[in-house]
């Protein structure tokens, strides 16, 4: 019988930010040196809306706001540092700072190398 090699967690992050921000925060991540990220240009809209555009639910026109969404994956114990780096530099105070959500990931694998889990990070 073979053992289940034992996986080390790992974590995935995605953090919806003001698009004004994006440089400040990717020059904070690159401080605690990060393996990588991606991002991607969206709109959408939430519960506590931009104060710079207009939201009109009632008539069934909202103006989506633009935003940055990060994704970064990492080992477990780097998701704390990544999360307080981004919350500290996407911080204005005010309505549509954004969100972080951080999900555990069951497997990563590298396409070009074959290497899985922690070595395809």
């Amino acid at each position: 019988m073979v053992k289940n090699k034992r996986r080390q967690t790992m974590k995935e992050i995605k953090a919806y930010i003001q698009p004004f921000m994006l440089q400040k925060i990717t020059d904070a991540l690159h401080g605690i040196h990060i393996r990588g990220m991606s991002i991607s240009e969206i709109k959408g809209f939430g519960k506590e809306k931009d104060e710079a555009y207009p939201h009109h639910s009632r008539d069934y026109v909202t103006e989506f706001t633009p935003k940055i969404r990060i994704e970064i994956a990492c080992l477990d114990e780097e998701a704390d540092q990544i999360v307080k780096c981004i919350k500290e530099n996407a911080y204005t105070g005010r309505k549509g700072d954004g969100k972080i959500l951080v999900t555990t990931l069951d497997h990563v694998v590298s396409i070009r190398t074959g290497k899985t889990d922690k070595e395809a990070l």
